[in-house]
Formats: structure tokens, C-alpha cells, sequence
């Protein structure tokens, strides 16, 4: 069996119609199974995973991309995540029978269509980027949909696909290829924005700087990790949300009790964390060092919405389709 994953990440978390509409054009594709959605009513954001065959995971996405085209207009979006368009990123990861480099081409055949018929400007990112500093997702979102159409003026920011004008509509949509990362956010005991931002700050200097700057973690967790501050309305608390990049390296048991740390050098603690979108059997494992729910104990998974571990895991979700084929982490 080939089977790859695809995670957009849609500019929309408060609108449940538009979610919908934008989950049964997914659902009308034989061979592609909406795995999971993740809506984010603060952040304004919803991540949905898709997984089935090649041919048909990219023809659902592409369905995806152009109904939140139609759908959602970025010049009334707000929301606390960095985002850039209606489907701000959509990532294509090998799961099990395909390898990154056919990823890649899958990526490459979405982004040209994308940008052909929907008219959209496309930036590869990941495994699919053709510079080196398009690698990085932070790179294409800097200044966010606000500072695209100047962007956009410059050469050097050309879009890979798609016309090279600004749509003020749609936006840009970021494409590529790229392994599991894991999206993770850590609840602190604060509403303080700026004890948050510092944190974020520590990390991504750590992280900038290749440097374990004399903490007990190595200089590959720090590179591996991401991280930003902001403040989620519903929770009543701040976060740090991450995406980890390498789940060997920056295992989540590690990661929560590092921030953990940071944390308690602004005299606050940790409360509990979340996971967004589905997370690989093993991950948890580790965390609970072989207990499923001690790792959802001692990560506190449930602080503020409930952590079904059928409907969390990935193996699991993927079992509930058939999608019975081993994994290739």
C-alpha cells in the first residue's frame, strides 16, 4: 500500500459552515479520508488531515484549497497564528510505500495546479523548496498576509507558482514535502503576553544560535524546535506553541519540561499542553515511557479540551479506514 499524509492548515476557526464545506469537498474524493480536524476558534485556524493514496490525497487537497478559496476572504481574517492565505500551508508526508522525493514531486504537481487554475501564488517550502531560505515556513510568513503585497513587489520574493501579483483575497498558500513534525503547544500559568514572547524568544535564539547555551538539552533539541508566544482567549491563558521538528530529537516529555524550566525562570509554571492535529503511536510512548495514559497524565492533554487517544493517534485513525499499512517513520 502507498500512503501519504497532507495537513492544511486553513485560515478559518470560527465560521463551522465554511469548515464543513470545506471538509465534504475532501470527502467527495474515493481513496482520500479526512482523518481528523482540529478547529482553533482563538487562533482562528483549523488543521485538517487527510490521508489515503498519492493520487488522491493531492486531489483532495487541491478540492480543499480551491473551496477555501471561495470560502474565506483574508481581508476580514484575523487571529493570533501566522498565516499568509485561505490555506496558509499544506504539507505532503510519506507515510508508508512512497518516498520523500516522490513527495516532493507529488508537492510540485499540487503547486503547479494551484497556481495554473486557482490563480494563487505558490511558495514551495520543505523538502520542495528551491532556495535555501524558502526551506523554513517562518521565512514565507514573515510579516504575515499584512505585509505580503510588499513583499511580493521584491524580485527575490517571486512566487514559485501562480501569477506574481497579490491576491488580496486568497493570499499566497505554502506547498512542500516534508517528514511528521508534531504540533504542540504548552499551556503556562500566566496571561502575560510578554512572559510568553520572552520565552518564545529564548527558544528560537537557542534554536537560531545552534547553541544549548549551557542547559542540560543538546544543541539538536534546540534546533529542532520552534516555538511562539501568544494569548488564547478561550483557555484564559498564554501558550507556547511549537512545532517540533524532529520528534526523535526533541521528544515531548523533554520538550514540556524544558519550557517547564523557562517558565519558572519568570516565577510561573506549566499547566498542561495540547496536541494539535494526530500524533504517532510512538511519540506518546516515549513520553509515558510505554503508558499511552501516564504520558497523557504527566503531559496533561487534558486540561482544556479532552484527549481521546482513538481519535488522537495516528495509527489508530489510519486503522479506523483500513489504512492498515505499516508506518515509515
Amino acid at each position: 500500500m502507498q500512503l501519504i499524509e497532507c495537513v492544511p492548515n486553513f485560515s478559518e476557526g470560527r465560521n463551522l459552515a465554511v469548515i464543513n464545506e470545506i471538509a465534504r469537498a475532501i470527502a467527495t474524493v474515493d481513496g482520500a479520508y479526512l482523518l481528523h480536524k482540529d478547529i482553533g476558534y482563538g487562533v482562528n485556524r483549523t488543521v485538517m488531515t487527510i490521508a489515503g493514496s498519492p493520487t488522491a490525497v493531492v486531489e483532495a487537497a487541491f478540492k480543499a484549497i480551491d473551496h477555501a478559496a471561495r470560502l474565506i476572504d483574508m481581508r476580514n481574517h484575523s487571529g493570533e497564528h501566522p498565516r499568509i492565505g485561505a490555506t496558509d500551508v499544506c504539507p505532503i508526508i510519506p507515510l508508508a510505500g512512497v518516498t520523500m522525493a516522490e513527495c516532493v514531486d507529488l508537492s510540485l504537481q499540487l503547486a503547479q495546479r494551484v497556481g495554473l487554475e486557482l490563480k494563487i501564488p505558490v511558495y514551495l517550502y520543505g523538502q520542495s523548496a528551491r532556495l535555501a531560505q524558502r526551506e523554513d515556513l517562518a521565512y514565507l510568513r514573515k510579516g504575515q498576509y499584512e505585509s505580503l503585497a510588499s513583499r511580493m513587489a521584491e524580485p527575490e520574493f517571486e512566487p514559485d507558482f501562480g501569477p506574481a501579483q497579490f491576491n488580496a483575497r486568497s493570499g499566497a498558500t505554502v506547498i512542500g514535502a516534508r517528514p511528521i513534525l508534531i504540533a504542540y503547544n504548552i499551556n503556562l500559568e500566566t496571561c502575560d503576553l510578554n512572559i510568553a514572547r520572552s520565552i518564545a524568544a529564548t527558544i528560537r535564539q537557542r534554536r537560531e544560535n545552534h547553541s544549548s547555551q549551557s542547559t542540560p538539552y543538546p544543541i539538536s533539541f534546540w534546533k529542532n524546535c520552534q516555538a511562539i508566544g501568544w494569548f488564547v482567549k478561550e483557555y484564559d491563558c498564554c501558550q507556547i506553541s511549537m512545532n517540533l521538528l524532529d520528534y526523535k530529537k526533541t521528544p515531548l516529555f523533554d520538550v514540556y519540561q524544558a519550557v517547564g524550566e523557562l517558565a519558572v525562570e519568570h516565577g510561573i509554571r506549566v499547566t498542561g499542553s495540547e496536541i494539535i492535529g494526530l500524533v504517532p503511536l510512538s511519540i506518546l510512548l516515549e513520553a509515558g515511557k510505554g503508558d499511552i495514559e501516564a504520558a497523557v497524565k504527566f503531559l496533561n492533554l487534558n486540561e482544556h479540551q479532552s484527549f481521546v487517544v482513538d481519535e488522537k493517534v495516528l495509527e489508530y485513525k489510519l486503522a479506523k479506514f483500513g489504512l492498515n499499512a505499516k508506518i515509515e517513520f
